[in-house]
């Protein structure tokens, strides 16, 4: 070869230019003037060289993979959601890593995107995680604390008032309360987490909004009460979830334009995949120290004497044996040993008035081994609250929430998060039963519950907005 190596004598190698050139570069020529042969060089440069891109990868085509409905309309105001619900299975199933999926009696719509994976819907995908199925709230789920002897409802509210923490942020610099150190150790390993400086401090012991709650009740087999939490990752989990959105971009633009941008994915077996991966446990680990530090915070300041905890997710990726990658939307694993911590059983929540089931899973095929996580809606909180135009919110609290103690952490009550803006509980239980996908072995009867309430009203940005007059 006539004169150094330089991008001109690439290109003439045929090599695809690109940025790879100014790191090679420099190797090649070092290896040139050591007296490298030119089939030497090609072999040396190739080993840096992209690898190319395989075939794009259509969709499948419609009706090429199936869906299972674990769902029956037994009531006019279903329909409309049923068919909408089944819609979007519909397109999910045409993206070309997806295998299976199943949807929950409790399934509602939850966008407008053909394709958005439903609440309630379960996706079984190959050597691929779609950050766009677990959604922003990665890791949402449920834990219980069972106290023994001369635990009182109500003290065990008041402390959930003055100790836990709802709606938007996270506690304030002074309040705040450190995750366990080999938690942050996690994060700080992680290569898609480490840059989370304080939103794991910050968002820790915190319950977010929404129908996420703070709940009291008895256990109907034992008269044991029980505190039982519902939120998921909060800011940590926001923040993974953008990040995994943007490496799944890439590969959608790369290996499947035609995929709608909402149900792009990380090549699982990847780098970024092995790290996005990694980072939901970290999540994981994260979240369940959450749950627990609101429930200490209880026990440690009542003196309670704590007897048997349990948690589990319904908002999270699992990966079966099959190697398949299951995406559960709000779905309950229900299949045996989901998890290393899993002591086989399961929480699903109805709504603030209504029993916890606590279940044990059936591993139903007809719902890829997963339940329903509580009672979805069938109307969006708008289309309730015009339902309810002629009623006052105290009266709606006075129908809905009568025998509990229900309480609005923010003091404003949030009446699109009612019990009557949900399915019928007692359809759903009925349905799991029916569809065969878990067994409800006991219930935590309900005494009462905290919800955020609408913590906007008196948000800082609405009163700066008021101030103005706009």
């Amino acid at each position: 070869m006539q004169g150094p190596i330089d991008g001109k004598a690439l290109i003439a190698m045929g090599f695809e230019p690109g940025n790879w050139f100014g790191k090679v570069i420099p190797i090649a020529r070092k290896a040139q003037a050591t007296g490298a042969s030119e089939a030497e060089l090609r072999a040396l440069i190739a080993r840096y060289a992209p690898q190319p891109m395989p075939p794009a990868m259509p969709l499948q085509a419609a009706g090429a993979r199936v869906h299972h409905m674990n769902i029956r309309v037994e009531s006019p105001d279903e329909q409309d959601n049923v068919d909408k619900v089944g819609w979007h299975m519909q397109h999910l199933m045409r993206v070309p890593t997806v295998v299976a999926g199943a949807v929950m009696p409790d399934a509602c719509v939850a966008g407008m995107q053909p394709g958005t994976i439903p609440v309630g819907g379960v996706i079984a995908a190959e050597n691929a995680i779609h950050p766009g199925m677990h959604s922003a709230d990665i890791c949402c789920s449920m834990a219980v604390t069972m106290f023994g002897e001369g635990a009182d409802p109500t003290a065990i509210l008041d402390a959930g008032m003055a100790l836990s923490h709802f709606g938007g942020g996270g506690r304030a610099r002074g309040k705040q309360i450190k995750p366990p150190a080999d938690v942050l150790e996690r994060f700080g390993a992680n290569p898609l987490l480490r840059a989370m400086q304080s939103a794991p401090i910050e968002h820790f012991a915190t319950q977010g909004d929404g129908n996420h709650f703070f709940y009291v009740g008895r256990v109907a087999s034992t008269g044991r009460i029980a505190l039982v939490t519902h939120h998921g990752s909060r800011k940590p989990g926001a923040m993974l979830y953008k990040t995994g959105m943007e490496l799944a971009e890439k590969t959608r633009r790369d290996l499947s334009p035609e995929t709608p941008a909402h149900n792009a994915w990380i090549v699982a077996d990847s780098p970024d995949g092995e790290a996005y991966w990694d980072a939901l446990q970290s999540i994981r680990a994260w979240t369940k120290a959450n749950h627990y530090a609101i429930h200490d915070l209880v026990v440690e300041a009542l003196g309670l004497k704590r007897e048997e905890r349990f948690w589990n997710e319904h908002n999270f990726v699992f990966r079966k044996s099959d190697g398949l990658f299951y995406h559960a939307k709000g779905a309950t694993p229900a299949y045996p040993d989901f998890a290393a911590d899993t002591n086989g059983l399961t929480l699903i929540p109805l709504n603030m008035a209504e029993p916890v089931l606590i279940a044990r899973g059936r591993n139903a095929a007809s719902g890829l081994g997963f339940a329903p996580h509580g009672a979805g809606r069938n109307y969006s909180r708008t289309a309730y609250m015009r339902q309810n135009a002629g009623k006052t919110v105290d009266e709606m609290i006075a129908e809905q929430t009568k025998g509990i103690d229900a309480r609005f952490f923010c003091g404003v009550p949030d009446a699109s998060e009612l019990p009557g803006a949900y399915k019928s509980a007692a359809q759903v239980r009925r349905q799991i039963d029916d569809f065969g996908l878990a067994e409800v072995v006991d219930t935590i009867e309900p005494i009462g519950s905290i919800m955020a309430g609408d913590w906007q009203v008196n948000a800082p940005w609405r009163k700066k907005r008021a101030a103005k007059g706009t």
